[in-house]
């Protein structure tokens, strides 16, 4: 049975050219919340997906200044986890949980 708070911890996977190349390299990226640590991330991505995780890697994406009809407008801050899985793991992201 795997925590509900896994759940929480994996917002959504990137699907991106360049998180799509990533995966020839055994890297799969997620989205997940600014409070989320390493630990926690490769804890939550070994119980929900079932794979070895070898190493996690974060970033923060800073919010871009777009304009909405006409009024320029902040997007929020995103941090994403760049998650790498061991020898002979993979994770395929097309499918839901």
């Amino acid at each position: 049975m795997t925590d509900l708070r896994h759940y929480d911890v994996i917002t959504s996977p990137v699907v991106t050219e360049k998180s799509t190349m990533a995966s020839e390299n055994n890297q799969v990226v997620f989205n997940v919340p600014h409070t989320a640590t390493k630990p926690a991330i490769k804890a939550a991505v070994e119980a929900l997906f079932g794979v070895k995780v070898k190493a996690v890697n974060t970033l923060v994406r800073k919010g871009k200044v777009k304009r909405f009809r006409g009024r320029p407008g902040r997007q929020s801050d995103q941090k994403k986890a760049i998650v790498t899985l061991a020898e002979g793991q993979s994770i395929d992201v097309s499918t839901g949980l």
